[in-house]
């Protein structure tokens, strides 16, 4: 039955909004059941083409793999795959004498993600975390989705887990230097996380301590334990604005000491080296923040002393330090790089790299005494790197190259940097990879990826399974809209609250670049993003829907407008710094709804489109796309194919195994494929 809200004097009458009500309701599971099949139907004659995707895929990957060892203490730690096997095995063996890998130790099996995942058809962990001594670990495990994971504890001499078990856990947790206590987090029943409690190991939960609580509803919380585990942490954060906690880690029965009260709009993170803090902050106006350094026994903002300052064109987005040096991440003209400084004498330079356009990040540095740092690297041709690289020396050391199986040659693909000019003339980059030989006369199909929200940058990476796509003459580009971080923070903050439109517009001038430079044509490009990067596709296609060929939207949050203004769902309340607070001021009520997707389909033709669901989304409920498509069938005028399909036993991330993710894969590519003709 349809539902009338007035929000602000506006009355908005929703057709679809028993499709909330699945509990209550058997209709609801029945409908999206029928949906599934009517998708399946509509798509079986392409079950060939997936098929020959999924081998395409599983083709070039090596499934038999290891990850490369990291050394952690007298231990080297690594992640394996086996072929056949959905899950990861994660693993260890003792190191030499001379803390080098001994190939002649045996293996220690860890956690074997298969034999975890037996009778679920989902699985995923979100906490795996090994004690400071190593003898014992933390996991937790989700068999449905939700994000509200079961956590175990297992002795690593026997493999045996430990009666302690506590439920309903989320992301983040900490060792005590003793590795006696434990720290984990729990979510409320919006899914927020605002508890920290701390476990004795072998004691009844029961018995366990509540040692932080977060009332405001805007302010998540999450607990560590620092690199030289000195120092365990505890932060308090919104969308703008920080507070740090931190306790001495052989005293976790003791008191956490507060660095700087929080102020709203101030960000800052610290951490620690030496009996000082590092501070990265955007405090007196750093809008690229800058970084800072104050005693430990003095951390307050009055103490902080500028290390790095702030720069118009620098984003500062993270330091790493080691005991000699500084490893900073920084962001230059929508491009990641590292820069070393020198603690002895503030000497610094940046790693150089290959490519021009490509992603760097950090990689796994768990030891804080070395001069040797790791990091990854790619490129939209180039796989998944990681190197090591002599902090003193200037050298870098290739340690492994994700191998890409059936003759794959990056020499044969091209990627580069376009730049599109938005409706109120900023340059928006665009980041395209393409096969060698193409020709910019139109005829060439292609995908453009967004996403544009939460300064979430959509850096320029590798994908075998884009292959598929390049191969059969595509090109692959990814619009980094206003709204993400690519740019710096004023490009994010250029892409929110009552600049969201930014986001839509921005694409919208990606896309006509790429039809007006010659790359493809209107009736050849097809669009993709997820989560709120499904909202911008419902938005484009809203406002421009004859320049897409066909979209792809995954676990979309296109009710935007009707979730933000229910504080009772999930996330509701901290998303009000991301996207305003429709309930509270009628100028974001206004604006939301003049953008929302679900809210703006109206009497035109859409293109073909592809809209996926979970069931257990806690992020983007199922209803949402369930409601757009339903309204999208009702009200086009060319009556397009629009596909539902919804994971009846998943969440927001999809199918949890690597087979099935592949399988997933096959059938969104073999919907772009077959809607172009190019099965």
């Amino acid at each position: 039955m349809p539902v009338a809200v007035t929000t602000h004097g506006h009355t908005r009458v929703d057709p679809y909004a028993w499709l909330r009500d699945r509990d209550s309701d058997p209709d609801v599971l029945a409908h999206l059941e029928a949906e599934n099949e009517y998708t399946a139907a509509a798509t079986a004659h392409t079950a060939d083409l997936q098929e020959r995707l999924f081998e395409e895929i599983r083709a070039r990957i090596q499934e038999t793999d290891l990850s490369v060892p990291v050394r952690n203490g007298p231990w080297w730690y690594y992640v394996r795959t086996e072929e056949g096997r959905q899950y990861a095995i994660s693993c260890r063996r003792a190191a030499a004498t001379d803390g080098s890998w001994d190939d002649a130790a045996p293996e220690q099996v860890l956690l074997d993600e298969n034999v975890e995942a037996e009778g679920h058809d989902y699985f995923a962990t979100g906490v795996f975390d090994v004690s400071p001594d190593h003898a014992h670990l933390a996991f937790a495990v989700d068999c449905d989705g939700g994000e509200r994971y079961d956590l175990r504890f297992r002795d690593l001499a026997t493999g045996a887990d430990l009666p302690d078990r506590i439920d309903g856990v989320y992301y983040g947790s900490a060792w005590s230097r003793d590795a006696r206590y434990f720290f984990y987090v729990r979510p409320d029943v919006a899914m927020r996380p605002f508890e920290v409690w701390r476990h004795e190991l072998g004691t009844d939960t029961d018995r366990d301590v509540l040692v932080f609580r977060e009332d405001d509803e805007r302010f998540y919380v999450s607990v560590g334990l620092g690199r030289d585990h000195r120092y365990l942490y505890v932060s308090a954060g919104s969308k703008v604005t920080d507070e740090t906690w931190f306790l001495d880690a052989g005293d976790p029965t003791g008191t956490f000491t507060l660095v700087e009260p929080r102020e709203q709009g101030v960000e800052y993170g610290v951490a620690h080296h030496d009996g000082r803090f590092f501070v990265l902050t955007n405090a007196e106006g750093a809008v690229n923040f800058e970084l800072r350094v104050t005693p430990v026994d003095a951390p307050g903002r009055a103490n902080w002393q500028p290390v790095i300052p702030h720069r118009d064109d620098v984003k500062l987005s993270g330091v790493l330090p080691f005991r000699d040096h500084l490893v900073i991440e920084e962001r230059v003209g929508g491009v990641t790089q590292l820069r070393v400084r020198r603690l002895l004498d503030d000497v610094d330079h940046v790693i150089e790299q290959p490519e021009s356009v490509c992603t760097v990040h950090s990689g796994a540095n768990p030891e804080f005494d070395t001069t040797t740092f790791r990091y990854g690297y790619q490129s939209m041709r180039t796989p998944s790197s990681v190197f090591s690289y002599d902090l003193e020396a200037r050298e870098r050391t290739l340690l492994k190259q994700q191998p890409v199986l059936g003759g794959f040659d990056p020499a044969g693909y091209t990627t580069e940097r376009l730049w599109a000019t938005a409706a109120d003339g900023v340059r928006v980059p665009i980041s395209v990879v393409y096969r060698n030989g193409l020709v910019r006369d139109g005829s060439a199909p292609a995908l453009l990826y967004g996403y544009g929200s939460y300064e979430a940058s959509m850096d320029p990476g590798f994908s075998s399974i884009r292959l598929s796509l390049l191969d059969r003459g595509f090109v692959y580009a990814i619009a980094h809209v206003r709204g993400g971080g690519e740019m710096g923070r004023l490009w994010y903050e250029d892409g929110k609250f009552l600049n969201k439109r930014n986001t839509f517009t921005d694409f919208v001038a990606c896309a006509r670049h790429l039809v007006a430079e010659g790359w493809t044509s209107s009736d050849r490009l097809a669009i993709r993003g997820g989560s709120a990067g499904g909202l911008l596709m419902g938005a484009v296609a809203n406002m421009a829907p004859d320049l897409f060929g066909c979209v792809v939207a995954e676990v979309p949050f296109v009710d935007c407008l009707n979730t933000i203004l229910d504080p009772s769902l999930p996330l509701t309340v901290l998303e009000w710094e991301e996207w305003g607070n429709p309930v509270a001021s009628e100028e974001f009520y206004e604006e939301m709804a003049s953008y929302a997707p679900y809210e703006n389909v109206v009497a035109q033709a859409y293109p073909p489109m592809l809209v996926t669901a979970g069931l257990n989304d806690p992020r983007v409920s199922y209803w949402e796309p369930a409601k757009w498509v339903a309204r999208l069938r009702v009200t086009a005028t060319n009556s397009p194919r629009i596909l539902l399909k919804t994971e009846m036993g998943a969440g927001h991330g999809g199918p949890s195994g690597r087979y099935d993710a592949w399988r997933d894969e096959a059938f969104v590519l073999s919907f772009v494929l077959d809607t172009f003709g190019r099965g």
